[in-house]
């Protein structure tokens, strides 16, 4: 992939940066700012160069058409505080009013667009239609760079089609998390994997290219539900995907055959009904009884795979251990964290991929550097790690 040192001078040039700026909002009040915080690098290495940069990214799922819950305004302005420079912000993405401000950028300024999925030709899946508006977005600037990581698997017009028209480079961000993850498929050894969230479908392509490659797997969060009714056991009113309870179990076969380790809770923190205030207790994983549904892993299962993860060299971890949005089902995310923390110090590779396991541990309270690597990209990361061609680095290829 070309670099942004390849681009040449960009002094008075107009580059079209593709950041990840989809961050959790309340209201106006971002909750997360860490994909923030992270694209921040690159549009201060541009605006040094000289650059006018125009940054474009999206927020949530917006059906082709303004919504005032979307709209990117709040992000521009915390990213100029994080700047400490004027931050512009123009009410469309190629429209009247970015064209007009686009045209009175000066060199170092820096100008956010509008949500792109306001567009319906940013998410289209017919080609022309994408790409009519990659060439109005083009038609903004002179260079294009990629630094949204978040959204490299996705064939979209600001990630695709836009690097097919103009000069292009990847960003730093883009670069490190890349780098990052091809160290994980030639893992130091051993090499740990821990996989938490809501469900296993989500995570079939991943589990199936690990058991090649993993010398553990530990698994939580709801999908270990699924994994446990594979054994035989009653999970009570657990999320349960009954439809992949064979696959699973094709897994834990397949797993035996290659010598990996499947490393399951012995005990769950199980509750009447999903909320914090509910009735909740930890029984054991086998016995989680009918009127109860599993939130966490259990203290003893928290002990256990932090003595696992204390063992391993290489450490991935994507999706939380239970609802930790709840203080009662956020120990077991929060073990894992620390034991991540710890192998990081005791000088292993730690990788959190992004997600909703990001978001944990800095709502947990852990630092950017308790960790080799916290990605920006849940589902970019977990694709990159199946094997997948995504689109968005594939355009950026030499």
């Amino acid at each position: 992939m070309r670099t942004i040192d390849d681009l040449g001078d960009l002094r008075g040039r107009t580059v079209l940066l593709r950041s990840d700026l989809n961050v959790p909002l309340d209201g106006d009040t971002i909750t997360d700012e860490g994909r923030i915080v992270a694209s921040v690098p690159t549009i201060r290495q541009l605006t040094e160069a000289g650059a006018r940069v125009v940054v474009c990214a999206h927020l949530g799922r917006p059906k082709g058409a303004p919504e005032d819950k979307y709209s990117l305004k709040p992000v521009a302005r915390r990213l100029g505080e994080l700047l400490d420079a004027p931050v512009q912000f123009a009410t469309d993405t190629v429209g009247e009013d970015a064209k007009a401000k686009v045209a009175a950028l000066q060199d170092g300024q820096v100008l956010v667009l509008e949500n792109l999925r306001f567009n319906p030709g940013e998410t289209s899946k017919d080609d022309t239609e994408r790409g009519d508006f990659a060439d109005e977005l083009a038609s903004l600037a002179d260079v294009f760079v990629s630094d949204g990581f978040g959204v490299v698997h996705r064939k979209q017009a600001s990630v695709y089609d836009v690097a097919e028209r103009l000069p292009q480079a990847a960003g730093g961000l883009v670069q490190s998390e890349v780098e990052v993850l091809q160290r994980l498929t030639k893992p130091r050894r051993p090499y740990a994997v821990v996989l938490g969230g809501a469900k296993v479908s989500d995570k079939l392509g991943v589990i199936d290219n690990l058991l090649k490659t993993a010398d553990l797997l530990l698994i939580g969060g709801g999908m270990v539900f699924t994994f446990l009714k594979a054994q035989g056991h009653e999970v009570g009113k657990s999320l349960l995907e009954e439809d992949q309870v064979g696959t699973v179990r094709g897994y834990l076969a397949e797993a035996e055959n290659r010598g990996v380790d499947i490393v399951l809770p012995t005990d769950i923190v199980a509750a009447t009904e999903f909320s914090a205030d509910a009735d909740h207790e930890v029984v054991a994983a086998d016995a989680i009884p009918a009127d109860r549904m599993g939130l966490d892993i259990g203290p003893d299962s928290a002990r256990a795979f932090a003595e696992k993860i204390a063992g391993a060299k290489t450490v991935f971890w994507n999706g939380p251990m239970g609802a930790f949005e709840m203080a009662p089902y956020a120990a077991g995310t929060k073990a894992v964290a620390q034991a991540l923390a710890e192998a990081t110090k005791a000088g292993a590779t730690t990788v959190v991929g992004g997600g909703d396991s990001a978001a944990a541990v800095r709502q947990l309270g852990f630092a950017e550097d308790d960790f080799t690597h916290i990605s920006t990209g849940g589902g970019a990361s977990l694709e990159y790690l199946e094997g997948k061609t995504l689109p968005g680095l594939a355009v950026l290829e030499d």
